[in-house]
Protein backbone atom coordinates (compact mmCIF):
# COMPACT_ATOMS: atom_id res chain seq x y z
CA UNK A 1 0.00 0.00 0.00
CA UNK A 2 0.88 2.99 -0.83
CA UNK A 3 1.27 5.74 2.00
CA UNK A 4 -0.44 8.36 0.49
CA UNK A 5 -3.35 6.48 -0.59
CA UNK A 6 -6.09 7.28 1.74
CA UNK A 7 -8.58 4.32 3.01
CA UNK A 8 -11.09 5.51 0.56
CA UNK A 9 -8.59 4.23 -2.73
CA UNK A 10 -8.85 0.66 -1.02
CA UNK A 11 -12.91 -0.88 -1.56
CA UNK A 12 -11.36 -3.55 0.82
CA UNK A 13 -10.47 -1.11 3.80
CA UNK A 14 -12.88 -2.49 7.14
CA UNK A 15 -14.94 0.71 6.90
CA UNK A 16 -18.49 -0.88 8.22
CA UNK A 17 -19.82 0.64 4.67
CA UNK A 18 -17.17 -1.27 2.90
CA UNK A 19 -17.19 -4.08 4.86
CA UNK A 20 -20.68 -4.66 4.01
CA UNK A 21 -20.22 -3.96 0.29
CA UNK A 22 -17.09 -6.46 0.24
CA UNK A 23 -18.71 -9.04 1.74
CA UNK A 24 -22.02 -8.95 0.01
CA UNK A 25 -19.74 -9.21 -3.48
CA UNK A 26 -17.92 -11.83 -1.58
CA UNK A 27 -20.66 -13.89 -0.37
CA UNK A 28 -22.23 -13.70 -3.76
CA UNK A 29 -19.33 -15.21 -5.25
CA UNK A 30 -17.80 -12.25 -7.65
CA UNK A 31 -14.63 -13.67 -7.96
CA UNK A 32 -13.04 -10.72 -6.25
CA UNK A 33 -10.95 -13.01 -3.28
CA UNK A 34 -7.62 -13.95 -3.81
CA UNK A 35 -7.33 -17.64 -4.63
CA UNK A 36 -4.39 -20.26 -3.53
CA UNK A 37 -3.75 -20.86 -7.36
CA UNK A 38 -3.16 -17.45 -8.10
CA UNK A 39 -1.57 -16.42 -4.94
CA UNK A 40 2.07 -15.85 -6.66
CA UNK A 41 0.20 -13.49 -9.63
CA UNK A 42 -1.76 -11.36 -7.39
CA UNK A 43 0.58 -10.45 -3.79
CA UNK A 44 2.14 -7.38 -4.05
CA UNK A 45 5.83 -7.50 -4.83
CA UNK A 46 6.74 -5.81 -1.10
CA UNK A 47 4.88 -4.51 1.77
CA UNK A 48 5.32 -1.10 2.66
CA UNK A 49 4.72 0.06 6.42
CA UNK A 50 1.54 1.69 7.39
CA UNK A 51 2.15 5.36 9.52
CA UNK A 52 -1.30 6.21 9.52
CA UNK A 53 -2.78 6.29 13.16
CA UNK A 54 -6.15 5.87 14.48
CA UNK A 55 -8.30 7.45 17.26
CA UNK A 56 -8.28 5.83 20.67
CA UNK A 57 -12.25 5.42 20.81
CA UNK A 58 -14.35 3.35 19.34
CA UNK A 59 -18.17 3.93 19.53
CA UNK A 60 -20.34 0.57 20.67
CA UNK A 61 -21.36 0.50 17.17
CA UNK A 62 -18.10 -0.37 15.27
CA UNK A 63 -17.33 -2.83 17.87
CA UNK A 64 -20.03 -4.81 16.61
CA UNK A 65 -18.55 -4.41 12.56
CA UNK A 66 -16.01 -7.03 12.73
CA UNK A 67 -18.15 -9.46 14.69
CA UNK A 68 -21.37 -9.21 12.35
CA UNK A 69 -19.71 -9.39 9.15
CA UNK A 70 -17.27 -12.54 10.58
CA UNK A 71 -20.92 -13.77 11.71
CA UNK A 72 -21.94 -13.76 8.03
CA UNK A 73 -19.21 -14.98 7.19
CA UNK A 74 -19.33 -17.86 8.78
CA UNK A 75 -22.13 -19.00 8.59
CA UNK A 76 -22.16 -18.57 4.49
CA UNK A 77 -19.34 -20.83 4.58
CA UNK A 78 -20.88 -23.51 7.02
CA UNK A 79 -24.13 -23.67 4.97
CA UNK A 80 -22.02 -24.68 1.33
CA UNK A 81 -20.07 -27.34 3.58
CA UNK A 82 -21.67 -30.84 2.71
CA UNK A 83 -22.53 -32.63 6.28
CA UNK A 84 -19.27 -34.77 6.17
CA UNK A 85 -17.14 -31.03 5.77
CA UNK A 86 -19.32 -30.03 8.34
CA UNK A 87 -18.34 -32.44 10.65
CA UNK A 88 -14.77 -31.62 9.88
CA UNK A 89 -15.38 -27.98 10.67
CA UNK A 90 -17.34 -28.06 13.78
CA UNK A 91 -16.15 -28.19 17.35
CA UNK A 92 -17.89 -27.13 20.87
CA UNK A 93 -16.64 -24.27 22.27
CA UNK A 94 -14.68 -25.33 24.93
CA UNK A 95 -13.24 -27.88 22.99
CA UNK A 96 -9.42 -28.22 23.56
CA UNK A 97 -9.00 -28.36 20.31
CA UNK A 98 -9.36 -24.70 20.43
CA UNK A 99 -6.24 -24.17 22.41
CA UNK A 100 -4.31 -26.89 19.79
CA UNK A 101 -2.30 -23.94 17.95
CA UNK A 102 0.98 -24.24 15.99
CA UNK A 103 2.89 -22.82 12.85
CA UNK A 104 4.73 -25.46 12.00
CA UNK A 105 3.55 -28.13 9.03
CA UNK A 106 1.63 -30.66 10.44
CA UNK A 107 -1.38 -32.85 10.59
CA UNK A 108 -4.26 -30.57 11.37
CA UNK A 109 -8.22 -30.91 12.37
CA UNK A 110 -11.08 -28.57 10.21
CA UNK A 111 -11.46 -28.17 6.94
CA UNK A 112 -8.19 -27.32 4.22
CA UNK A 113 -8.59 -25.32 1.13
CA UNK A 114 -7.80 -28.51 -0.66
CA UNK A 115 -11.11 -30.35 0.40
CA UNK A 116 -12.76 -27.34 -0.46
CA UNK A 117 -14.86 -26.87 -4.09
CA UNK A 118 -14.30 -23.57 -6.08
CA UNK A 119 -17.74 -21.77 -4.38
CA UNK A 120 -16.68 -23.15 -1.05
CA UNK A 121 -12.95 -21.85 -1.26
CA UNK A 122 -14.82 -18.46 -1.79
CA UNK A 123 -17.04 -18.73 1.28
CA UNK A 124 -13.71 -19.51 3.27
CA UNK A 125 -11.52 -17.08 1.53
CA UNK A 126 -14.90 -14.60 2.93
CA UNK A 127 -14.45 -15.76 6.04
CA UNK A 128 -10.09 -14.70 6.21
CA UNK A 129 -10.99 -11.28 4.87
CA UNK A 130 -13.82 -10.30 6.78
CA UNK A 131 -11.35 -10.92 9.97
CA UNK A 132 -8.53 -8.72 8.35
CA UNK A 133 -7.54 -5.24 6.98
CA UNK A 134 -6.26 -5.58 3.44
CA UNK A 135 -2.86 -5.12 4.43
CA UNK A 136 -3.32 -8.11 6.77
CA UNK A 137 -5.17 -10.34 4.13
CA UNK A 138 -2.41 -9.25 1.82
CA UNK A 139 -0.13 -10.35 4.42
CA UNK A 140 -1.61 -14.13 4.91
CA UNK A 141 -2.18 -14.76 1.31
CA UNK A 142 1.52 -13.67 0.36
CA UNK A 143 2.24 -15.81 3.31
CA UNK A 144 0.70 -19.22 2.03
CA UNK A 145 1.73 -18.73 -1.30
CA UNK A 146 5.74 -18.78 -0.03
CA UNK A 147 4.77 -22.31 0.19
CA UNK A 148 5.13 -22.79 -3.42
CA UNK A 149 8.69 -21.13 -3.30
CA UNK A 150 9.83 -23.21 -1.08
CA UNK A 151 8.26 -26.51 -2.74
CA UNK A 152 10.84 -25.56 -5.40
CA UNK A 153 13.68 -24.50 -3.61
CA UNK A 154 13.57 -27.84 -1.39
CA UNK A 155 12.94 -30.05 -4.13
CA UNK A 156 11.21 -32.75 -2.02
CA UNK A 157 13.62 -32.69 0.67
CA UNK A 158 11.43 -30.97 3.55
CA UNK A 159 7.98 -31.05 4.64
CA UNK A 160 5.22 -31.67 2.33
CA UNK A 161 4.47 -27.84 1.06
CA UNK A 162 0.98 -26.80 -0.03
CA UNK A 163 -0.50 -23.29 -0.73
CA UNK A 164 -4.12 -25.29 0.17
CA UNK A 165 -3.11 -26.95 3.28
CA UNK A 166 -4.64 -24.20 5.41
CA UNK A 167 -8.09 -25.17 7.85
CA UNK A 168 -10.40 -23.87 8.94
CA UNK A 169 -12.30 -24.45 12.14
CA UNK A 170 -15.52 -22.94 13.47
CA UNK A 171 -15.87 -23.29 17.42
CA UNK A 172 -19.57 -23.19 18.71
CA UNK A 173 -22.29 -21.73 16.73
CA UNK A 174 -22.12 -17.59 15.04
CA UNK A 175 -25.05 -15.26 15.98
CA UNK A 176 -25.79 -17.76 18.96
CA UNK A 177 -26.14 -16.05 22.34
CA UNK A 178 -23.04 -17.78 23.75
CA UNK A 179 -19.27 -16.99 22.35
CA UNK A 180 -18.08 -18.90 19.80
CA UNK A 181 -15.05 -18.42 17.65
CA UNK A 182 -13.08 -19.36 14.75
CA UNK A 183 -9.72 -19.93 13.11
CA UNK A 184 -7.44 -20.41 10.27
CA UNK A 185 -4.06 -22.47 10.44
CA UNK A 186 -1.19 -23.77 8.83
CA UNK A 187 2.05 -23.41 8.15
CA UNK A 188 3.47 -19.95 8.80
CA UNK A 189 -0.15 -19.08 10.01
CA UNK A 190 -2.47 -19.31 12.72
CA UNK A 191 -5.06 -16.49 13.56
CA UNK A 192 -7.58 -17.09 16.29
CA UNK A 193 -10.58 -15.15 17.07
CA UNK A 194 -13.06 -15.65 20.07
CA UNK A 195 -16.55 -13.18 19.41
CA UNK A 196 -18.35 -12.30 22.48
CA UNK A 197 -22.57 -11.64 22.58
CA UNK A 198 -21.84 -8.11 22.88
CA UNK A 199 -20.06 -7.54 19.60
CA UNK A 200 -16.56 -7.88 20.98
CA UNK A 201 -13.79 -9.67 19.12
CA UNK A 202 -10.33 -11.00 20.77
CA UNK A 203 -7.78 -11.80 18.12
CA UNK A 204 -4.90 -13.70 19.61
CA UNK A 205 -2.69 -15.74 19.66
CA UNK A 206 -1.99 -14.16 16.17
CA UNK A 207 0.90 -15.50 14.91
CA UNK A 208 2.55 -14.51 10.99
CA UNK A 209 6.11 -16.55 9.53
CA UNK A 210 7.78 -15.98 6.54
CA UNK A 211 10.17 -18.62 4.65
CA UNK A 212 12.00 -17.12 2.88
CA UNK A 213 11.92 -13.98 4.42
CA UNK A 214 13.04 -12.14 1.55
CA UNK A 215 12.53 -14.26 -1.81
CA UNK A 216 16.46 -14.17 -3.78
CA UNK A 217 16.19 -15.70 -6.73
CA UNK A 218 13.39 -16.28 -9.35
CA UNK A 219 10.65 -13.74 -10.97
CA UNK A 220 9.03 -13.09 -6.84
CA UNK A 221 13.04 -11.60 -5.96
CA UNK A 222 12.52 -9.31 -3.39
CA UNK A 223 9.27 -9.63 -2.00
CA UNK A 224 9.37 -9.50 1.86
CA UNK A 225 5.61 -10.40 3.21
CA UNK A 226 6.49 -8.77 6.39
CA UNK A 227 9.00 -6.36 5.59
CA UNK A 228 7.55 -3.50 8.21
CA UNK A 229 7.99 -5.47 11.06
CA UNK A 230 11.44 -6.04 10.17
CA UNK A 231 12.48 -2.76 8.82
CA UNK A 232 10.34 -0.72 11.46
CA UNK A 233 11.73 -2.09 14.50
CA UNK A 234 15.14 -2.07 12.82
CA UNK A 235 14.61 1.85 12.57
CA UNK A 236 14.11 2.40 16.43
CA UNK A 237 17.23 0.31 17.15
CA UNK A 238 19.23 2.67 14.57
CA UNK A 239 17.79 5.61 16.74
CA UNK A 240 19.18 4.65 20.34
CA UNK A 241 22.10 5.98 21.39
CA UNK A 242 24.68 4.09 22.72
CA UNK A 243 23.48 4.35 26.61
CA UNK A 244 20.36 2.97 25.10
CA UNK A 245 21.03 1.02 23.30
CA UNK A 246 23.09 -1.04 25.70
CA UNK A 247 19.27 -1.06 27.56
CA UNK A 248 17.80 -2.14 24.98
CA UNK A 249 20.11 -5.15 23.86
CA UNK A 250 19.66 -7.77 26.01
CA UNK A 251 22.10 -10.80 24.32
CA UNK A 252 24.42 -10.71 21.31
CA UNK A 253 22.99 -13.84 20.44
CA UNK A 254 19.15 -14.36 19.35
CA UNK A 255 17.10 -17.44 20.69
CA UNK A 256 16.43 -19.81 17.66
CA UNK A 257 12.76 -18.90 17.64
CA UNK A 258 10.04 -16.85 19.49
CA UNK A 259 10.08 -17.93 23.09
CA UNK A 260 6.51 -18.39 24.31
CA UNK A 261 6.75 -20.65 20.83
CA UNK A 262 3.00 -22.64 21.16
CA UNK A 263 2.08 -21.92 24.53
CA UNK A 264 -1.66 -22.10 25.97
CA UNK A 265 -0.69 -19.52 28.12
CA UNK A 266 1.81 -16.21 27.39
CA UNK A 267 3.76 -15.27 30.43
CA UNK A 268 5.81 -11.53 30.56
CA UNK A 269 9.76 -12.12 29.48
CA UNK A 270 12.23 -10.46 30.96
CA UNK A 271 15.02 -8.88 30.82
CA UNK A 272 12.39 -6.35 29.18
CA UNK A 273 14.73 -3.75 27.68
CA UNK A 274 14.24 -0.08 27.16
CA UNK A 275 11.26 1.52 28.94
CA UNK A 276 9.46 3.43 26.43
CA UNK A 277 10.03 6.41 29.60
CA UNK A 278 13.92 6.72 28.61
CA UNK A 279 12.82 6.87 24.66
CA UNK A 280 12.70 10.53 23.07
CA UNK A 281 9.28 11.84 21.60
CA UNK A 282 10.44 10.85 18.12
CA UNK A 283 11.55 7.29 19.47
CA UNK A 284 8.59 6.73 21.36
CA UNK A 285 6.72 7.01 17.81
CA UNK A 286 8.83 4.81 16.08
CA UNK A 287 7.96 2.45 18.94
CA UNK A 288 4.50 3.09 18.35
CA UNK A 289 4.92 2.45 14.55
CA UNK A 290 6.00 -1.37 15.01
CA UNK A 291 3.07 -1.91 17.52
CA UNK A 292 0.57 -0.50 14.75
CA UNK A 293 2.11 -2.57 12.03
CA UNK A 294 1.14 -5.63 13.86
CA UNK A 295 -2.26 -4.02 15.00
CA UNK A 296 -3.21 -2.87 11.72
CA UNK A 297 -3.05 -6.66 10.35
CA UNK A 298 -6.79 -6.31 11.84
CA UNK A 299 -9.89 -4.89 10.77
CA UNK A 300 -9.91 -1.42 12.31
CA UNK A 301 -12.48 -1.91 14.94
CA UNK A 302 -10.26 -4.42 16.66
CA UNK A 303 -6.96 -2.75 15.51
CA UNK A 304 -8.04 0.67 17.58
CA UNK A 305 -9.79 -1.56 20.56
CA UNK A 306 -6.18 -3.37 21.01
CA UNK A 307 -4.11 0.54 20.92
CA UNK A 308 -6.66 2.27 23.18
CA UNK A 309 -5.59 -1.30 25.60
CA UNK A 310 -1.97 0.13 25.34
CA UNK A 311 -2.85 3.64 26.05
CA UNK A 312 -5.06 2.95 28.36
CA UNK A 313 -2.33 0.84 30.62
CA UNK A 314 0.12 3.67 29.74
CA UNK A 315 2.67 3.87 26.64
CA UNK A 316 5.60 4.54 29.12
CA UNK A 317 5.09 1.00 30.75
CA UNK A 318 6.07 -0.71 27.28
CA UNK A 319 9.27 -1.65 26.67
CA UNK A 320 11.41 -3.03 23.66
CA UNK A 321 14.34 -5.51 24.37
CA UNK A 322 16.91 -7.06 20.88
CA UNK A 323 18.83 -9.26 20.57
CA UNK A 324 21.59 -10.56 18.22
CA UNK A 325 22.89 -9.08 15.37
CA UNK A 326 22.64 -5.11 14.74
CA UNK A 327 22.63 -5.50 10.93
CA UNK A 328 20.13 -6.88 8.20
CA UNK A 329 21.11 -10.56 7.02
CA UNK A 330 22.45 -10.81 10.74
CA UNK A 331 20.04 -13.58 13.28
CA UNK A 332 18.10 -11.18 15.64
CA UNK A 333 15.50 -11.33 17.72
CA UNK A 334 12.86 -8.55 19.55
CA UNK A 335 9.74 -8.24 21.82
CA UNK A 336 7.42 -5.09 22.93
CA UNK A 337 5.81 -6.00 25.73
CA UNK A 338 3.44 -4.19 28.07
CA UNK A 339 0.97 -4.90 30.53
CA UNK A 340 -1.81 -6.80 28.86
CA UNK A 341 0.18 -8.08 25.62
CA UNK A 342 3.69 -9.30 24.43
CA UNK A 343 5.11 -8.99 20.64
CA UNK A 344 8.14 -11.51 19.71
CA UNK A 345 9.45 -11.27 16.30
CA UNK A 346 12.85 -13.90 15.38
CA UNK A 347 14.66 -14.15 12.50
CA UNK A 348 17.15 -16.42 13.03
CA UNK A 349 16.88 -20.00 10.77
CA UNK A 350 17.61 -20.37 7.31
CA UNK A 351 20.49 -18.09 7.46
CA UNK A 352 18.19 -15.82 9.00
CA UNK A 353 16.04 -15.69 6.37
CA UNK A 354 13.13 -17.19 8.07
CA UNK A 355 10.69 -14.79 10.00
CA UNK A 356 7.97 -15.65 13.21
CA UNK A 357 6.20 -13.27 14.45
CA UNK A 358 3.16 -13.13 17.57
CA UNK A 359 1.27 -10.84 19.42
CA UNK A 360 -0.15 -12.62 22.37
CA UNK A 361 -2.20 -11.29 25.49
CA UNK A 362 -1.41 -11.94 28.48
CA UNK A 363 -4.77 -12.19 30.01
CA UNK A 364 -6.83 -12.26 26.65
CA UNK A 365 -5.45 -15.37 24.04
CA UNK A 366 -8.39 -16.95 23.38
CA UNK A 367 -10.47 -14.29 24.74
CA UNK A 368 -10.23 -15.20 28.38
CA UNK A 369 -10.58 -11.81 29.41
CA UNK A 370 -13.43 -11.41 27.24
CA UNK A 371 -15.08 -14.94 28.28
CA UNK A 372 -14.47 -13.74 32.05
CA UNK A 373 -16.85 -10.69 31.48
CA UNK A 374 -19.30 -12.55 29.54
CA UNK A 375 -19.62 -15.15 32.30
CA UNK A 376 -19.80 -12.78 35.57
CA UNK A 377 -22.02 -10.62 33.88
CA UNK A 378 -24.21 -14.27 32.84
CA UNK A 379 -23.66 -14.76 36.85
CA UNK A 380 -24.93 -11.43 37.62
CA UNK A 381 -28.15 -11.50 35.92
CA UNK A 382 -29.08 -15.06 37.05
CA UNK A 383 -28.51 -13.84 41.09
CA UNK A 384 -30.97 -10.90 39.96
CA UNK A 385 -33.45 -13.12 38.47
CA UNK A 386 -33.60 -15.26 41.87
CA UNK A 387 -33.72 -12.52 43.95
Amino acid sequence: MNNDQTAADHPLDNRVINRRLFLGRALALSGTLLLPDGLAGRAASNIEPNHHHHSAHQPDKKLVASAEAMAVAAEAFFNSLSAAQRDKVRFAFHDEQRYDWHYVPRARKGVPLKELEPAQRQLALALLQSSLSQRGATKVTTIISLENILRELEQGRGPVRDPELYYFSIFGQPRASQPWGWRIEGHHVSLNYTIGKNGQVASTPAFLGSNPAEVREGPRKGLRALAGEDDLARALLKSLDDQQRRLAVISNEAPKDILTTNSRRATPQQPAGIGAGKLSGAQTNLLMSVIQEYADNMPRDIAQARLAKIRGTGLMNVSFAWAGGLERGQPCYYRIQGPSFLIEYDNTQNNANHIHSVWRDFNGDFGQDLLAMHYEREHRNQRHTHA
